[in-house]
This record gives structure tokens, C-alpha cells and sequence, in this order.
């Protein structure tokens, strides 16, 4: 069985939020002291008591020797490349360091060797990378999935001035996964910790597990409408079945339709919501040749599709058939190509990987900014959503 660990970012995520449930959920602090050590840190590490909302918890103190100023990406992830860490370490570490430091470079517009990182420059950045996927290596832990991220609001102060919440740094590293908006004010997701869910395997619900441990890891502030808790699920994965979802096929016979205008009526279905929109060659009353319209669409969706093709069609009427269909958990992991990145959807079956697909359109613009075929270009993003954790580190050496 696959040994897995779910967060569940209940007030949010950081570093040694995540640090903290994990030592709570029995994780050894031996094992993280060691990678600090490794990495040639000097900093010490005090895991507390607390509680939030009356739940028991463990809040962590992450205490460098001292504090480090703005240092170069390329400076911290040597030291990353260099350590003689786990490749289970080390592979996902680097590859969560990668993601805030393309992050920073896209909001600065400065090539990713160049950029410097000011308030992610410390040691503790890499204590809390390093730290928590030591403690998941330490754990057992084969997979990790994470909860959407909840979004509070805001400004923070910086070095580079006031700047709005949720930090561009962490809306970029999180660029194709689930996030929810809440009214709740602050940080409550920082750019290390959506590093951290964005190496997840999934992010979405739990998944179907024989429940072992559980701990709670507490932020450093008190929420009014929320516990500031980060709470990890450990357990045993267990098959579960497809899942069964509710679908609507909304339809439209036409004859009138002039086949220019066929892409723009399925264009429009896509852009308004359609899981899928395609056409049928129908023979219609009069020996008129025709078309059968289908738009796929979820329940919440029925109105504006209908009324979708109510106007972008020459059909006078739409018809609604409402079915059931399995389907599997989905999710999206993001790979790098030539520089430029790349959507990969994830298709799982009791959180087994059954699926892999790079997305065309994203392949297609890099292949266009490169001048290389879109074929290599989507068959290197498969290579790379594949790899394994030693093969994409080897890659990023």
C-alpha cells in the first residue's frame, strides 16, 4: 500500500506550519535537525505547545544564528544541489525552490539567474523546504496531497513597499491549482508554503485512506473567523472507486447553420463553461442535411450554456438529457520546458496515476516561441511529469 500524507490547510500554509504537523504527527525532530545540519546551517529548532481554538498543536520556531539578507536564487539552490540530501529530499526540495524562484523572476522581470530573493533569502526558506520533505522522507510518505489553498486579503509591507494579499509571489507559484478566497484579513499562505502544495501530486479532497495519524501545526497569529492550523492526514491509500458525477447533454438540431460559423457557436460553449462541445452530421425533416449540436456541461452550468447556444446558433429550441458518468480525480502539475511552462493533466483512480496529458495550446506556444516541433515539445513535457524524483533532479542539474 502507498503511504500517503494529505494537508489540510485550515487557516492557511506555511513552512513551519507544515513543519509543525508533521513533528505533531509523530515525525522525529532528530530527522529535521539532521538536515539543517547537512545543509550547514547553523540554527536551531524549538517545537512548543499551542492551541487555536482549543485544539491542541504544535507551533514551531525555526531560530537561525543569524539573520541572513537578500541573497541570490542561484546561491540557495546550490546549496540545495550541493547538500548530500536524500534524492527524496532533495528532488522535491529543489523543485519547490524552483517555483518561488521563477515566481520572483516573472513579477520582477528579471531572468531567473539573475534574481535575488529579499524576504525568501533566508536560511529559514531552506529549513522549511528541506525540513518538511525530510520529515515526509522520515515518515514513509510516497505521496503527498494538499487541500485548495484558502486566500486572505490585504496589504503587506516589503522591501519593496506595500504590496497586496495573497503576494503576487504566491498567486504565480500557484498558477493552475485550486484556491478559495476568504474573508479572513493577512498572509495566510505564504510563498514557501505554495511551494510546498505545489509539489503535491494533487491538490483537491482527500483522498480515500486508512486513516493513521493526524497532526496539527499552528501559526504564529490568531484568526477570527478561523483556527490558524495546517492539519496533516497520514494513512494508508486504499482503491477507490471511479467517482460518479452528474452531467447534463444539452442539444440542438440544425439545418441553417452556416458551416463558418459551426467553430464559433463550440467556441463560445467552451468559453461560457462546456466540459465539451462538438457536432454530428444529422439528416433532418425534408432530406435536409444537418447538424446535431452537444454541449457537455455540469448542472450549475445549464442555464448560461443553454441560453449559450440559444444565441450563438440558429436553433429555435435546446433540449436538456441529465446523466451520470464515473470520472476520475483530476489535477494539474506544471512542468518546465526550454524555460517556459507547461500544464500536464493529471487523471487518478484511487489516487493511482492512470492519465497523462500535456496541454496542446501550451505546448503549441512553446514550440512557436522556439521554433522546435510541437511533438518534441509535448513529448519532453511528458518526460518531465513522468520523471522520477531522481530523474528530475538530474534534469534540473
Amino acid at each position: 500500500m502507498t503511504r500517503i500524507a494529505h494537508l489540510d490547510p485550515i487557516g492557511g500554509l506555511a513552512g513551519d506550519m507544515a513543519l509543525a504537523a508533521l513533528l505533531d504527527a509523530g515525525a522525529p525532530i532528530a530527522a529535521l535537525e539532521e538536515t539543517i545540519a547537512v545543509l550547514g546551517i547553523d540554527a536551531r529548532v524549538e517545537a512548543v505547545p499551542a492551541q487555536r481554538s482549543g485544539i491542541a498543536a504544535t507551533h514551531v520556531l525555526v531560530l537561525p544564528a543569524e539573520r541572513s539578507h537578500a541573497r541570490p536564487a542561484a546561491a540557495l539552490r546550490a546549496i540545495l544541489t550541493d547538500a548530500p540530501l536524500p534524492d527524496e529530499v532533495r528532488a522535491p526540495a529543489i523543485a519547490a525552490f524552483d517555483r518561488i524562484a521563477a515566481a520572483e523572476a516573472s513579477i520582477h522581470e528579471v531572468d531567473v539567474r539573475d534574481v535575488v530573493l529579499h524576504e525568501l533569502g533566508g536560511d529559514d526558506t531552506l529549513v522549511d523546504l528541506c525540513g518538511v520533505f525530510a520529515l515526509l522522507h522520515a515518515l514513509g510518505v510516497e505521496r503527498l496531497t494538499c487541500g485548495p489553498l484558502p486566500m486572505g486579503g490585504g496589504l503587506a509591507t516589503t522591501q519593496h513597499g506595500p504590496t497586496p494579499l495573497p503576494a503576487p509571489a504566491t498567486l504565480a507559484i500557484l498558477a493552475g491549482l485550486p484556491i478559495l478566497g476568504v474573508a479572513t484579513p493577512g498572509e495566510l499562505v505564504t510563498p514557501t508554503g505554495a511551494a510546498i502544495a505545489a509539489t503535491a501530486s494533487a491538490v483537491g479532497p482527500m483522498p480515500a485512506m486508512t486513516l493513521g495519524a493526524v497532526g496539527y501545526g499552528a501559526g504564529t497569529r490568531e484568526h477570527a473567523d478561523r483556527p490558524n492550523l495546517v492539519r496533516v492526514v497520514l494513512g494508508e491509500e486504499i482503491a477507490a472507486a471511479p467517482g460518479l458525477g452528474e452531467v447534463l447533454e444539452l442539444q440542438a438540431n440544425v439545418d441553417d447553420l452556416l458551416p463558418e460559423l459551426v467553430p464559433d457557436v463550440l467556441e463560445a460553449c467552451l468559453r461560457a463553461g462546456a466540459l465539451d462541445a462538438w457536432v454530428e452530421p444529422i439528416q433532418m425533416k425534408k432530406g435536409r442535411p444537418g447538424l446535431l449540436l452537444n454541449v457537455l456541461a455540469r448542472p450549475a452550468d445549464e442555464g448560461r450554456l443553454a441560453d449559450t447556444l440559444l444565441r450563438h446558433s440558429t436553433t429555435l429550441g435546446v433540449r436538456v438529457h441529465r446523466q451520470t458518468r464515473y470520472e476520475l480525480d483530476r489535477a494539474i502539475r506544471e512542468v518546465r520546458v526550454d524555460g517556459r511552462t507547461i500544464r500536464v493533466k493529471i487523471g487518478l483512480l484511487g489516487g493511482e496515476v492512470v492519465n497523462v496529458a500535456p496541454e496542446h495550446d501550451d505546448c503549441v506556444a512553446v514550440a512557436t516561441a522556439t521554433g522546435r516541433p510541437v511533438k518534441q515539445i509535448w513529448a519532453e513535457a511528458m518526460a518531465a511529469a513522468t520523471a522520477t524524483p531522481a530523474e528530475a533532479d538530474e534534469r534540473a542539474r
